[in-house]
């Protein structure tokens, strides 16, 4: 298996190649070839085209999430792509959703995609492939990580907006022979949430790693019960990206194993875990 860094909004020194506050990662296992999430523009193609990695090879897109950080480059890759692909998201990370007054949604809705995109939309675990499972709606159990709302979603009626609790935010556990890598896009769930359950759905109790982006922004409270509970949790190894702030990079540097993560990163699996 191996997991590509296409979009991030850290570039490394002396790589050349595009970045912008999104996420998106190209992941390979065995004859399934996914993308979690696709960016905020369409600059992972670009980035591909750069890496010699051949989006035309594809199976599989899944979302993080329904935020336009996540979904805005559907339309550039059905634009340039027309290959089969199936499109794994919760229920309702195609509906409209709004931040201060600015849409903030997936410019796509259900309605919209294409004939040769098959939806798998619902809110219960699905595996993508032999060892990808999608988390599917990621249950709340931890107090500290309880708050999770940003802006407001269209609420089911569709004729008013509430709140947005971002049901839809789910992740990806990557089931490997010596434990499993949670790999997420902006952790709306609370990042120990999405730990949690990635290891009761796989039964593996070792955590090799956690990459994405945390939501975490600010010192305090909340990011010493994160850390304490990722550690007990039993995380070896964090990869901190996209929407989590340098001060709290900082301290997870201070408390795990932490690996900068930029456009370009690559992991893969085996050799050493």
């Amino acid at each position: 298996m191996k997991l590509t860094v296409l979009v991030d909004n850290n570039t490394y020194i002396d790589q050349y190649y595009l970045g912008e506050p999104a996420v998106c990662y190209y992941i390979v296992d065995g004859e399934h070839i996914l993308l979690l999430d696709a960016g905020y523009s369409d600059i992972f193609i670009e980035n591909a085209t750069r890496m010699n990695i051949d989006l035309g090879r594809v199976t599989d897109i899944v979302l993080s999430h329904g935020h336009n950080d996540h979904t805005g480059g559907l339309p550039s890759f059905f634009e340039r792509f027309t290959q089969p692909v199936r499109l794994f998201a919760h229920a309702s990370a195609l509906l409209p959703k709004q931040y201060e007054g600015l849409q903030v949604g997936s410019p796509m809705a259900l309605r919209d995609l294409p004939t040769q995109a098959e939806p798998h939309l619902g809110t219960k675990p699905k595996p993508v492939s032999d060892h990808i499972l999608f988390l599917g709606e990621i249950p709340r159990v931890y107090a500290f990580e309880s708050d999770r709302a940003v802006g407001e979603a269209q609420a089911a009626c569709g004729c008013c907006w509430e709140p947005d609790t971002l049901p839809d935010d789910t992740a990806l556990a990557l089931a490997l022979p010596d434990g499993v890598f949670v790999v997420t896009g902006c952790a709306h769930a609370g990042v120990c949430n999405t730990v949690r359950y990635a290891k009761e759905l796989t039964g593996k109790d070792r955590v090799l790693g956690l990459l994405g982006g945390f939501h975490l922004f600010e010192t305090g409270d909340t990011l010493t019960q994160t850390i304490k509970t990722l550690q007990t949790l039993g995380v070896e190894r964090v990869y901190p990206a996209h929407c989590t702030s340098l001060a709290v990079k900082s301290a997870f540097l201070n408390a795990f194993d932490t690996v900068e993560v930029g456009v370009g990163l690559t992991l893969e699996w085996p050799p050493e875990i």
